[in-house]
């Protein structure tokens, strides 16, 4: 079984110090990723510089950009710097909810996407796409995204709860008929977009482009708010890994502590998901890598998963916007990439190889 108790976890990172330098050399990367993100594209802009725009911008400090060219505060402030912090936060929320989920499932095979999420958030974008809604601007799509994603979430939980009791293979059911069912709906409303399919079919590949620091702190309230609940409730899914009976034996309300984490969990995925689209494999893929590295303790393991999978968005985001000669959906480079992993994992569980 993929998922151990953590009093078994002594060969991996023995040693807290190892720990925190492993944490610290990630948020070090994640920093020298997203300034080596800032400074790639069309105009090659040096660390010196983006640093001498983001200080002389929080500290209204023009005399940093003496010698500069005009054009390189507006490159880095509105254009380079709200897409690369929203692929950032979105690729940390996602890897987050990801570790959430397999711990609570017990499923290696479990990621942000598996209780229908992103289905319920494809059809709402669908909707006002279709509709050409513009009541609230360029917030309706995202607007209707999220409430989608909100709303698919809470029938899979009414589906899969009876007499106040709610079990995983139940969950998993019941987002399975769900994203089914919204699935039909999406290829509906796209059967009736004609002429506005285009438009629709790209939403659903997933991109960052045309981000605003609007979508930036959007995301980035959602994920603080989360990354606090799930470290909060880290030792009792530790201990839920266990098994219902010893968790609730230890003193874990079971059924209470899984379904803030379900909620949490989800919907975190609903606000990367309105802001991003479709973007899979982040979650599945990240937190089997850092569990690799430091075990299943996911006091541990949440911190480094969401600070590992917001490098892997970065530089995926990073590769088809700067470095690929036309500008792939981001969805679509994280399915080439996640997927043989994908079949990797499904392979070695059926061959009963335990994959950590």
């Amino acid at each position: 079984m993929i998922f151990q108790p953590p009093t078994v976890n002594r060969k991996f990172m023995s040693s807290s110090n190892t720990y925190w330098l492993l944490l610290g050399g990630l948020l070090l990367a994640t920093v020298a990723a997203i300034l080596l993100a800032t400074g790639m594209g069309y105009m090659q802009v040096s660390a010196t510089d983006i640093i001498n725009v983001v200080v002389s911008k929080l500290f209204n400090n023009p005399t940093l950009l003496a010698g500069l060219d005009q054009t390189v505060p507006f490159v880095v402030m509105d254009v380079r710097l709200p897409r690369i912090l929203t692929a950032t936060l979105v690729g940390a929320g996602l890897a987050m909810s990801g570790v959430i989920y397999q711990g609570i499932l017990l499923n290696p095979l479990a990621d942000p996407y598996t209780l229908g999420i992103s289905s319920g958030a494809a059809f709402g974008a669908s909707l006002a796409l279709l509709a050409n809604l513009t009541l609230i601007g360029s917030f309706s799509v995202p607007l209707f995204a999220f409430a989608g994603a909100v709303a698919t979430l809470f029938v899979v939980l009414s589906l899969s709860t009876f007499n106040g009791q709610m079990s995983a293979n139940t969950l998993i059911l019941s987002g399975v008929i769900v994203g089914a069912i919204l699935s039909a709906g999406i290829s509906f409303l796209k059967y009736l977009a004609d002429e506005q399919v285009a438009v629709i079919i790209f939403w659903l590949m997933g991109s960052f482009a045309s981000r605003t620091w609007a979508d930036v702190c959007f995301v980035g309230i959602a994920l603080a708010i989360g990354c606090v609940i799930a470290i909060y409730y880290g030792r009792d899914l530790n201990i839920m890994s266990l098994g219902g009976r010893s968790a609730d034996a230890l003193g874990v309300d079971t059924a209470r502590t899984r379904m803030i984490l379900l909620l949490t969990a989800s919907l975190v995925t609903a606000v990367c998901v309105a802001v991003s689209g479709i973007i899979g494999f982040v979650g599945l893929i990240v937190p089997h890598l850092m569990r690799f590295v430091v075990g299943p303790d996911n006091r541990k393991l949440i911190p480094v998963s969401i600070l590992a999978g917001a490098i892997l968005l970065l530089m995926a985001d990073t590769v088809t916007r700067a470095v690929l000669p036309v500008e792939v959906p981001i969805g679509v480079l994280t399915a080439l990439i996640g997927g043989p992993f994908f079949c990797l994992i499904f392979r070695k569980r059926q061959r009963g190889i335990r994959f950590e």
